[in-house]
């Protein structure tokens, strides 16, 4: 989508700001591309993204009648003020529900995919999200479990990962068990460091109110009235997921989220990522959500890598790929609500 704006030049200098600053700012936080060209301010990216992006600037131009100098702060209170209507397309309330911030930022979905997903996180005990790097899988799944232990709605968040290496081999690590898992959930551990104090992860930790645990360490327990996220669920086994999606208990909800261009299994290991889509399709409360290209929100460059590495072949001289353990037959994993068909 392309929107293009009318910018009166007295109006560049504290809208764009020193360097272009503000632009940068919507730019990063929305996911939208921006380009001044004379008087003309083009945006382009996703439809809802754009909007977004169009809304704040209209609001930064009504600050500029009272505050001649505008800051960042200005600009992101921009941005979360019009976040609102951008989730008036059936997601105001998985907006709301984000009640967390990271870096003094509200959270809030920012493409139409991470709405879809925040909703069916919302209404369904068991999601299944699939996505490249970069899409907010896991942040949004993070972000939407901390609100709901501040609302009261689950007593406890835990936080599971399969150990193991991308490529590459560690070997003995040194430490007790909890060193040794360490470098495996620190990816879980920095999300929850974006949006919580150290001292109150550490507090929570420490009375069992957020765990971070190994796949492993599932087995055999019932988790009742609890949010359970499963990160890079590609490297699962069909024998570790169901022995994950089986501890499942009262009053909780499961997210189960993974890139299945990033497997690192054994070769002639399935993915329990791609056999769950293909075995769990279509069961009633069940949702899959899958998120593309357009929903990467990280920095610019990771779409373009993104699209790199999945669009160019692999040089002559490359080594040959690693066979896909997930059959060419596995459905692809889809927004639509108990598994029905779009």
């Amino acid at each position: 989508m392309l929107v293009t704006l009318h910018i009166d030049p007295a109006e560049k200098l504290p809208l764009f700001g020193s360097a272009d600053r503000h632009l940068k700012l919507l730019r990063d936080t929305l996911g939208v591309h921006l380009s001044a060209r004379g008087d003309m301010l083009r945006i382009t990216g996703e439809p809802p993204a754009v909007e977004h992006c169009a809304a704040a600037i209209d609001e930064v131009r009504r600050l500029l009648s009272t505050e001649p100098s505008l800051n960042h702060q200005h600009i992101a209170a921009a941005i979360r003020k019009t976040a609102r209507p951008l989730a008036a397309h059936g997601a105001a309330e998985a907006t709301a529900l984000l009640r967390v911030g990271a870096a003094g930022h509200a959270i809030a979905p920012r493409t139409a995919g991470q709405h879809r997903y925040v909703q069916a996180m919302r209404e369904h005990d068991l999601v299944f999200c699939a996505g490249p790097a970069g899409t907010g899988k896991t942040f949004l799944a993070v972000a939407l479990a901390v609100s709901m232990l501040r609302e009261n709605r689950v007593r406890r968040l835990v936080l599971v990962r399969p150990a193991v290496e991308a490529g590459e081999k560690l070997g003995f690590l040194p430490g007790d068990i909890q060193a040794k898992v360490n470098p495996y959930l620190r990816p879980l551990l920095d999300a929850l460091h974006d949006m919580m104090p150290f001292d109150q992860i550490r507090r929570f930790m420490a009375n069992d109110i957020i765990e971070l645990a190994p796949l492993a360490y599932m087995r055999g327990r019932t988790l009742n009235n609890a949010i359970v996220i499963l990160d890079e669920a590609q490297n699962t086994t069909p024998a570790q997921m169901l022995m994950f999606l089986t501890r499942l208990g009262e009053q909780s909800k499961m997210v189960v989220t993974g890139d299945p261009s990033q497997v690192d299994l054994e070769p002639g290991q399935n993915s329990g990522l791609a056999d769950a889509a293909r075995k769990l399709h279509g069961i009633k409360g069940i949702v899959f959500v899958q998120l593309d290209r357009a929903d990467i929100v990280r920095h610019r460059l990771v779409q373009n890598i993104v699209h790199a590495y999945s669009e160019r072949p692999a040089a002559p001289d490359a080594a040959p790929a690693r066979p896909s353990p997930a059959p060419n037959d596995a459905p692809r994993l889809t927004a639509t609500p108990d598994g029905a068909a779009l």
